[in-house]
C-alpha cells in the first residue's frame, strides 16, 4: 500500500505536466501584416545596429594601433609595417524598410501594358 501511496502524487504532477504541454502545443494564429511589419522593421534596425557597431569597433581598432605605431616609434622601438585590411564602412543613417520600398518604388520605370495580339 505504501508503495502506491508514493506514486499518486508523481502520477497527478505527469498528468499535470502532460496537459500544459498540450496547451502550449497549440497552434497559434497567423500573424497579422502589422506584426509582420514591425518584425521587419525591428530586424531592418538590428542589422543596421549590428553594420553601426562594427563600423564603430574598426574606428576604434584603427586608433589604438595608430597609437600604439606612434608610442613605439617614439621609443625608439622597430615597429612592423601595418597590415592592409578594408577600410572602415560607414553604414549610414538609418532608413526604415517602409521609406526603401516607397523610395524603391518612386525610381521604378511604369511600363505600359503590352496590348494584346488579335
Amino acid at each position: 500500500m505504501r508503495r502506491l501511496t508514493n506514486s499518486f502524487p508523481r502520477l497527478c504532477l505527469a498528468t499535470l505536466i502532460c496537459l500544459a504541454a498540450a496547451g502550449v502545443s497549440a497552434k497559434l494564429p497567423a500573424a497579422s501584416d502589422e506584426a509582420k511589419a514591425k518584425a521587419a522593421a525591428a530586424a531592418a534596425k538590428t542589422a543596421w545596429s549590428d553594420k553601426l557597431a562594427a563600423y564603430q569597433l574598426c574606428q576604434a581598432m584603427n586608433r589604438v594601433a595608430d597609437g600604439y605605431r606612434k608610442n613605439a616609434k617614439a621609443e625608439g622601438r622597430e615597429v612592423q609595417p601595418a597590415v592592409d585590411t578594408p577600410a572602415c564602412v560607414d553604414p549610414g543613417a538609418f532608413v526604415p524598410p517602409e521609406l526603401l520600398a516607397v523610395s524603391a518604388a518612386a525610381s521604378a520605370p511604369a511600363t505600359a501594358p503590352v496590348p494584346a495580339k488579335k
